[in-house]
C-alpha cells in the first residue's frame, strides 16, 4: 500500500487520489466506487434502501479488503473514520493523509451535490458543520499527516504528498544528447 487519502466530503480525495496515483505511475482505487460495483446500486440507493449501519458495514469489509490487496494510492469515502475498525486499519497503513478542508470551503465545492446521501438535508451548511465536528478529531488520529486543501493548486498537493510520505516521484524524461562530433 502507498497511500490512503482520508477526509471530508468534498474534500478533493478522489480528484487528488487520481492525479498522484498517475504521477506515480500506481493503481488507483476508491472505496466508493469499489462498493458500488460491488453492489450494482449507486450509494444513495444502497443508503436510503438498507441504512447507514448496513453500509458502513460494508464499507468496512471493502477497506479491509483493499487495505490488504491494493498496492497503490486509495481514496475513501467520507464516513470511513465512523469506524473505530476502520480508523485502527487506516493507522497501521503507516501511510495515510488527511486532506483537510473546512466547511464553509466544503460548501462551495459541494453546493450543487445531489449524489452524498448525508448532505441531502434542508441545510447542507449545518449538516457539513456538523460532521466536520464529529470527524475531525478521527481524521486527525488515523492519519500519517494533515494537509489542508484550502487554496494549493492540485500538484502542490500531489507533490506534497509524495515528499512527505518519500514515495518514489518519477522525473520527467531527458531529451537524448546530441553527440558532437568534431
Amino acid at each position: 500500500m502507498l497511500c490512503v487519502l482520508i477526509g471530508m466530503p468534498g474534500a478533493g480525495k478522489t480528484t487528488v487520489g487520481r492525479q498522484l496515483a498517475r504521477r506515480l505511475g500506481v493503481a488507483f482505487a476508491d472505496t466508493d466506487a469499489l462498493i458500488e460495483a460491488r453492489l450494482g446500486v449507486s450509494i444513495r440507493e444502497y443508503f436510503q434502501r438498507e441504512g447507514e449501519a448496513a453500509f458502513r458495514a460494508l464499507e468496512s469489509q471493502v477497506l479491509a479488503d483493499v487495505m490488504q490487496n491494493h498496492p497503490g494510492v486509495v481514496s475513501t469515502g467520507g464516513g470511513i473514520v465512523t469506524q473505530a475498525v476502520n480508523r485502527d486499519l487506516l493507522k497501521a497503513c503507516g501511510r495515510c493523509v488527511y486532506l483537510r478542508a473546512k466547511p464553509e470551503e466544503l460548501m462551495r465545492r459541494l453546493r450543487h451535490d445531489k449524489v452524498r446521501p448525508l448532505l441531502q438535508v434542508a441545510d447542507p451548511m449545518a449538516k457539513l458543520q456538523e460532521l466536520f465536528s464529529a470527524r475531525d478529531a478521527w481524521y486527525r488520529d488515523s492519519a500519517s499527516f494533515i494537509l489542508e486543501t484550502g487554496r494549493p493548486s492540485m500538484s502542490f498537493l500531489v507533490r506534497d504528498i509524495a515528499q512527505r510520505l518519500n514515495l518514489p516521484w518519477p522525473t520527467p524524461q531527458q531529451p537524448p544528447q546530441m553527440e558532437r562530433s568534431y
